[in-house]
C-alpha cells in the first residue's frame, strides 16, 4: 500500500512538472531553430530571415577597415576651396662664370662652388607657395652676400689691402594654373615677374685718397615657364621646371631650368635634391654703362613642408 502511494506520487509529480520543463527547453529550441531555418509561406515566397538580437549573419563578411588614401609624392591641388601654403627652404651650391664690365671695359670672370662657399657670408633661399584648387602662387626668394679681404700686391700705394663687398638678391613672384591634376602627373603654367639686385662695395684700407666705390644695379624682367612633376613611385617623384624672360624690358634675355628628385617622408613633408642652372644677359644704356653676361648654376639641396 505504501509502495503504491509513492508511485502514485511520483507520477503526479511527473504529471505536474512536465508543462514547466517543456517550457523552459522550448525558447532554447525555437532559438536555435530560427536561428537556421525559414518556413516558407503557403504561396512559396521565402520568409524574410530573422535574427537573433546581438548575434551576426553567419552570411554577411565581417568588415573590413578601410585606410587612410595616401597621396602619393606629387603635389596635388585640393578641390576643397580652400587655401593651402607649403614652405621650401633650400641650400643652393653654384659655380659662377661670365663676363662683367663697364666703360667699355668688361672682364671674365670664373668661381667654383667652393671659391664662393669659402667667401659666403649670409644667405636665405626658400619658395612659399599658396594653391586654392588649381590656383598656383609660388614665391621664391634669394639673398646672398659675399666678402673677401685681399692684400694689395703694389708696392708705393697708400692702401695695402682691399675690401669686397657683394650681394644678390632675386625675387621671383608668379602666378600660375594647374593644367594637368592627375594622380601619377601633374603639369602647371606659371608666369610673374623677376626682380633683380647687385650690389658691390669696395673700400681700401688704409684709404688716404678716400677710394671707396659702391655701385648697384637693379632690374625686373617679365617670366613665363612651366613644371611637370611625375610620381616614379608610391614615395619619388621627379619635378622639372623651367622659365624664359627679359626681351630687353630689364635684361636682354634670361631663363632657368631646375630639375629636382623628391623623396616623400610623409603627407607633409618631402626631401628634394637636384641641379639648378640660371642665366642673365643684363646691358643698362649704351656701352658706357654696366653690364652682366653671368651663369650660375650649381647642385640644390632642400625640404618642401605642407602648413596647411
Amino acid at each position: 500500500m505504501k509502495i503504491k502511494n509513492v508511485i502514485l506520487a511520483s507520477a503526479s509529480f511527473v504529471m505536474i512538472g512536465a508543462p514547466f520543463l517543456q517550457a523552459q527547453q522550448e525558447p532554447q529550441l525555437n532559438a536555435s531553430l530560427i536561428a537556421d531555418y525559414s518556413v516558407p509561406y503557403s504561396d512559396s515566397r521565402p520568409t524574410p530571415d530573422v535574427t537573433i538580437a546581438g548575434e551576426r549573419d553567419a552570411a554577411d563578411p565581417a568588415p573590413v577597415p578601410v585606410p587612410p588614401q595616401y597621396e602619393g609624392p606629387i603635389a596635388r591641388t585640393s578641390q576643397d576651396d580652400e587655401w593651402h601654403v607649403a614652405v621650401s627652404p633650400y641650400l643652393w651650391f653654384p659655380g659662377a662664370h661670365g663676363t662683367i664690365g663697364a666703360l667699355d671695359r668688361d672682364a671674365d670672370f670664373k668661381a667654383s662652388a667652393i671659391d664662393l662657399l669659402s667667401n659666403f657670408r649670409f644667405g636665405l633661399m626658400g619658395t612659399v607657395e599658396a594653391t586654392r584648387n588649381r590656383l598656383l602662387i609660388p614665391i621664391d626668394m634669394m639673398w646672398i652676400r659675399l666678402e673677401d679681404d685681399k692684400a694689395l700686391p703694389f708696392p708705393n700705394l697708400s692702401a695695402t689691402s682691399a675690401n669686397l663687398k657683394a650681394s644678390e638678391f632675386i625675387l621671383t613672384p608668379q602666378i600660375g594654373f594647374r593644367l594637368l591634376n592627375g594622380k601619377k602627373m601633374t603639369a602647371d603654367f606659371l608666369t610673374g615677374i623677376r626682380y633683380w639686385h647687385f650690389g658691390e662695395d669696395l673700400s681700401f684700407n688704409p684709404s688716404v685718397l678716400g677710394l671707396n666705390f659702391s655701385k648697384s644695379q637693379d632690374w625686373v624682367d617679365p617670366i613665363v615657364g612651366g613644371r611637370i612633376q611625375l610620381a616614379l613611385s608610391p614615395k619619388i617623384a621627379l619635378t622639372a621646371a623651367g622659365d624664359v624672360g627679359g626681351w630687353g624690358t630689364g635684361s636682354q634675355l634670361e631663363y632657368q631650368v631646375v630639375g629636382l628628385l623628391g623623396y616623400k617622408l610623409n603627407p607633409v613633408t618631402t626631401l628634394q635634391a637636384g641641379y639648378r642652372y640660371l642665366y642673365v644677359d643684363y646691358a643698362k644704356g649704351g656701352s658706357n654703362d654696366a653690364f652682366i653676361q653671368a651663369t650660375t648654376a650649381g647642385v640644390i639641396f632642400g625640404v618642401t613642408i605642407t602648413l596647411k
